[in-house]
């Protein structure tokens, strides 16, 4: 390819140029990453943050600055860079020399947390996408409450082919459409290459096409031309739809020899390919040097944010809204909660109703809705089901964003990275709904809510055979197993009405995201006592009492409690000596000390029980212990038929028992 040397006057190309060497000697002396990408979006890069993104380095979290989404991030070194050329203080060019290097904050995939600036971990593509829709929907959603004096961005995302190649692309894209989502601006890498090669192997969807389907502004231009970039972006902050621009780029810009092919995606361009780019671009600095001029014309662009942040500031100060935007932002919990819930929960105690405990968590989520303002719910079309929606919300629909209720549609991966984008934005605290054996459709969105230890909480309803009818389709029986093996995760499946409300105090109070886990069958209260302690809070406890002395202990979840409370009461009257202990929560158990989970499983025989597979339930039956479950898939009928088909039953409990004791 033949490109047009700079010249000291062209200086936006020349600030792009920095982004293109920085990406590429930052590649090479990894010998690994993706050059590709920074260099074909650098020409947007610069226009978009030098003109138009309003950021503040010296303050990477100022509340009301434009989020930026790299959805694209193999293409990391752009962000890096950028960041570099800012003067990000977390930063300095030592950084950008250990590019994917152990402990450096430069990693291979931008990762929330790891650097300033960087607003969520992208990597998974469409993940970055669909979260950047949840950012720009709580934007709109926090200046309905705030107003647009304190309230008032964009967000923009860089995507790829890839990208919107992605499922949840499709899901996200009529969502934010829908919702007209005005403030949503993203830049499409349309360079026709993928790791395969050229896109057309794969792919011959008009994505213009699709996207004005779906209720969007669309543009296309030449991703290298400067004013092209610039008024495309004004246009695009114009509409009153969420807006695509696509960049028509070439991958691996400047490379004489690998531009436009897709060896430049993912691998370094090499010593002699970096040599010829310097000279086809006329770039004389060394690896890593950047010109002073091009560095102070960089910096130079951070003087309009600081202004626009000043001003800001001082609206807040002036704000008589300052002091409930503050507390609404560190996602505090009112102090009438605790004695509120304390409250509820005594009265469930007291009434002990049976009820499934979808209904219990709707009946929670009453109190809750009314004591704490930050909660935003929602379902994937089984809000009825899931009883995801309380008395006092009311539905977020196309400009009408004080609502607090969102109606996803049947889009539970949309969903869960729609969450995590929400809880990124800071302030609101979402919960969303579907049935637990969908959760499949979600996995890579509950997966980064744990990574970024977001406070995001999975309503799971549904969550066995307990389901019955609609068969083993939509019967979880490895999901259970699936989501405990997920790090940083709370995955709760409480056995009563109490055990429901003490599950939503902990995910409330909880630095990360949290699945419940809730039956569809109405289920036996058990707890009465006078104690106010959370006892799901330790994940797991003895309920009937039995402590010392025992033969065997009984483990459960959920429904099959009160299996095992039946069981007991079976084998206590023959002269067994049986606890039944309740584990709703193995992160949580797990996390006690040893003297307690000793003294809670007691050192004997033990028996679990729980409609699901037998994954995992190893480490608290140990080698002498049973497990009562389910084996395989379960089948079509009514819950108490196969419960009965399937042997997970008192008598089957019973039986298992006295073969082990006796």
């Amino acid at each position: 390819m033949q490109v047009q040397v700079r010249s000291k006057d062209d200086i936006s190309l020349l600030m792009a140029d920095a982004i293109r060497f920085l990406a590429m000697d930052g590649v090479q002396a990894a010998n690994s990453g993706h050059p590709g990408m920074p260099m074909g979006m650098a020409d947007v890069a610069t226009v978009l943050f030098s003109k138009f993104i309003n950021i503040y380095p010296d303050n990477p979290d100022w509340p009301d600055r434009d989020r930026f989404v790299l959805s694209a991030g193999h293409g990391s070194m752009l962000l890096y860079a950028i960041h570099y050329l800012l003067g990000y203080k977390d930063m300095p060019i030592e950084n950008i020399k250990n590019f994917r290097q152990l402990n450096s904050n430069t990693a291979g995939h931008p990762e929330f947390g790891h650097a300033k600036g960087i607003e969520t971990t992208t990597g998974p593509l469409g993940q970055g996408l669909a979260t950047a829709v949840g950012m720009a929907l709580a934007e709109r959603l926090s200046a309905a409450r705030f107003g647009s004096n304190l309230v008032d961005h964009y967000t923009y995302v860089i995507a790829g082919d890839g990208c919107l190649q992605e499922g949840i692309s499709h899901e996200v894209i009529e969502f934010s459409g829908h919702l007209k989502l005005s403030k949503l601006i993203v830049l499409w890498d349309d360079n026709n290459i993928s790791i395969d090669g050229s896109t057309d192997l794969s792919n011959s969807a008009n994505q213009i096409l699709r996207f004005k389907a779906a209720g969007w502004h669309t543009q296309i231009i030449d991703g290298h031309n400067h004013e092209e970039i610039e008024v495309a972006l004004n246009n695009a902050k114009k509409s009153r739809k969420p807006s695509l621009i696509a960049c028509k780029t070439i991958i691996g810009f400047g490379a004489p020899s690998l531009a436009g092919t897709s060896k430049t995606h993912g691998a370094p361009l090499g010593v002699e390919e970096i040599k010829a780019t310097r000279l086809a671009l006329g770039w004389t600095s060394n690896a890593f040097e950047i010109p002073e001029n091009i560095l102070t014309a960089w910096k130079k662009t951070i003087e309009r944010s600081k202004d626009i942040y000043e001003e800001w500031e001082s609206k807040l100060d002036k704000s008589p809204k300052k002091k409930r935007f503050q507390s609404f932002l560190d996602g505090n919990i009112p102090k009438a909660y605790e004695r509120k819930m304390s409250l509820f929960i005594k009265e469930m105690k007291e009434a002990k109703p049976k009820l499934a405990t979808r209904q219990s968590s709707q009946k929670t989520l009453e109190v809750i809705n009314q004591i704490i303002p930050n909660t935003i719910g929602g379902s994937a079309d089984l809000t009825g089901s899931n009883l995801t929606k309380t008395s006092q919300m009311k539905t977020v629909a196309p400009g009408k964003f004080s609502g607090n209720y969102i109606h996803y549609g049947i889009r539970e991966h949309a969903m869960g990275s729609i969450m995590n984008g929400i809880a990124l934005h800071r302030g609101f605290i979402p919960y969303g709904g579907t049935f637990l054996v969908f959760s499949d459709y979600m996995r890579a969105s509950i997966r980064m809510s744990a990574l970024m230890s977001q406070r995001i909480i999975y309503v799971l309803t549904h969550d066995s055979i307990g389901l019955g009818e609609d068969g083993p389709t939509h019967q979880p029986i490895e999901h259970l197993a699936i989501l405990r093996s997920t790090p940083n995760l709370n995955v709760i499946r409480p056995a009563d009405v109490v055990e429901t409300a003490e599950a939503w105090d902990v995910a409330l109070k909880t630095n990360g995201p949290t699945v419940l886990a809730l039956s569809r069958q109405g289920l036996k209260a058990f707890r009465s006592e006078k104690s106010s302690d959370n006892q799901v809070a330790k994940g797991g406890y003895i309920l009937n009492n039995v402590i010392s002395n025992r033969d065997l202990t009984l483990i459960a979840t959920g429904s099959e409690v009160e299996i095992a409370m039946e069981a007991s009461d079976v084998l206590n009257n023959q002269g067994f000596k049986v606890a039944v202990v309740t584990l709703p929560c193995w992160e949580l158990f797990d996390q006690q000390d040893e003297a307690y989970k000793i003294e809670i499983l007691g050192d004997c025989p033990r028996i679990a029980i729980e409609a699901g597979c037998d994954m995992g339930w190893a480490k608290y039956i140990g080698d002498k212990g049973a497990f009562i479950g389910m084996k395989g898939f379960g089948a079509s009928g009514p819950a108490s038929e196969l419960y009965k088909h399937f042997g997970i039953t008192t008598e089957a409990v019973v039986e298992k028992a006295k073969s082990i004791l006796n």
